[in-house]
């Protein structure tokens, strides 16, 4: 068991690996009443492609994460969300890319809860019954996506960024795919990547780190697992561009149109303090150039080519990587046209100085440090960063390190023609040509 004090943001994080792989990361919060536990393992929606067992790669049907993650609540003789309600917790999960995390907040009966989520999480049931009755509700939800305009344009830019890597296929899989999903499958997947050593736990709270560590020790001591099985992964890093679809239309049966410019990440960035660093840059960047304090966004508001829709966002996972910017738009030609002016000239920008990013870091310390306050964001934000090196309460150190020169070095390694791509959508009976 590791300590570590961290003076910057007097934070005290508590760490062990248990003999079967499991990484335990703890962090006491004596002045709360409530906490927090989110358990993940290192597998999501784009790990569709592996190698069992190191044997043979085999493709699994596109959904089977997210089918998964909702399945594992399920068990013969009882419902895992029914245990939680007992003991007055509120518990949930999600599937991303690359990550699945179970986790549940909690006042009363952390031990209980933790047993709970431990137990429903590495204690799998799948009948050929029930995984048939999950089919027709996932099925549903996907329906209940495409429906939604919003994260139709989402989806179409990822289409359009990653038309051949499974980065642009739904987390949930299409009707088709989850058609083919079975019990086989799901316990060989859960077999592979839930193995304790892929898996951390994160809690937080007001709890003595030592003796939630025992709790969970002994709990694993008296489960058996599979010998665990080196994991080989067979979808590689979507770094080219050539295969970029540069522009589409989508139409719906929307008020005002909705237009999305990304950009394809280039190089490969490390779960490293390093890599941290490189996104964060990233980041900062794109809050200097478009963020609502920028002239910029001032002017696109008071012309009425964008409202408070309008955002940016940049993304890294595991093999891949993208920002996006964009919103809903009275002439979605012109905002796409204006963001790629200005990312493919941003050292020309106004908004560009060195004052105004060492405002920006300003304003990023203060919302971190107003995050620490959130259980949740503070053991998200760790599981997150939990397979990689960087360590979230060096934040302060990291973003300090970042100089206006390491900002505008990044500008021409990350903003370039070839890499950038246009999804619109439109009210239905309406068309714009593409300049």
């Amino acid at each position: 068991m590791k300590t570590q004090y961290f003076s910057d943001v007097d934070e005290t994080l508590v760490t062990t690996t248990l003999p079967n792989g499991l990484r335990l990361q703890v962090v006491p919060r004596p002045a709360y009443h409530k906490s927090y536990a989110i358990m993940t393992t290192d597998y999501g929606a784009i790990d569709t492609r592996f190698a069992p067992d190191g044997k043979k790669m085999v493709t699994y049907p596109a959904g089977i994460a997210h089918f998964l993650e909702h399945k594992l609540f399920e068990k013969e003789d009882h419902d895992a969300f029914d245990l939680f309600g007992e003991t007055g917790a509120s518990a949930n999960a999600f599937t991303s890319a690359t990550k699945t995390s179970f986790l549940f907040s909690a006042t009363t009966q952390l031990t209980k809860n933790l047993q709970i989520l431990l137990d429903f999480v590495q204690e799998p049931f799948f009948s050929e019954s029930s995984v048939a009755k999950e089919q027709g509700i996932i099925g549903s939800e996907i329906q209940m996506y495409q429906d939604d305009p919003g994260w139709r344009v989402y989806a179409g830019l990822l289409e359009n960024l990653f038309p051949n890597h499974p980065a642009h296929v739904d987390v949930a899989g299409t009707a088709d795919s989850i058609a083919k999903i079975t019990p086989e499958m799901l316990y060989t997947i859960h077999r592979i990547f839930y193995q304790p050593s892929n898996m951390t736990l994160v809690i937080v709270g007001n709890i003595d780190a030592a003796e939630i560590i025992d709790f969970v020790a002994d709990n694993q001591a008296k489960k058996h697992f599979p010998e665990p099985q080196p994991i080989v992964r067979g979808v590689e890093a979507d770094l080219q561009t050539a295969d970029i679809i540069p522009y589409r239309e989508l139409k719906m049966p929307v008020s005002r149109p909705k237009t999305l410019v990304g950009f394809k990440g280039q190089v490969a960035i490390p779960q490293t303090t390093e890599g941290w660093r490189y996104q964060l840059t990233i980041r900062l960047l794109l809050e200097v150039l478009f963020g609502d304090s920028s002239q910029l966004y001032q002017d696109w508001y008071d012309q009425g080519l964008i409202d408070d829709s309008f955002d940016f966002d940049f993304t890294n996972q595991r093999s891949f990587s993208y920002g996006l910017v964009g919103g809903d738009t009275d002439d979605p030609q012109a905002l796409s046209a204006a963001i790629k002016q200005v990312l493919l000239h941003a050292t020309a920008q106004s908004d560009l100085t060195s004052e105004r990013v060492e405002l920006i870091k300003r304003a990023s310390l203060g919302k971190y440090y107003a995050g620490l306050n959130g259980l949740n964001g503070v053991a998200n934000q760790l599981s997150a960063l939990s397979f990689g090196q960087a360590r979230l309460f060096d934040f302060p150190q990291v973003l300090n390190s970042i100089s206006f020169n390491d900002v505008k070095e990044l500008i021409p390694k990350i903003f370039q023609s070839d890499a950038l791509t246009v999804l619109t959508m439109l009210p239905e009976g309406q068309s714009w040509e593409l300049h």
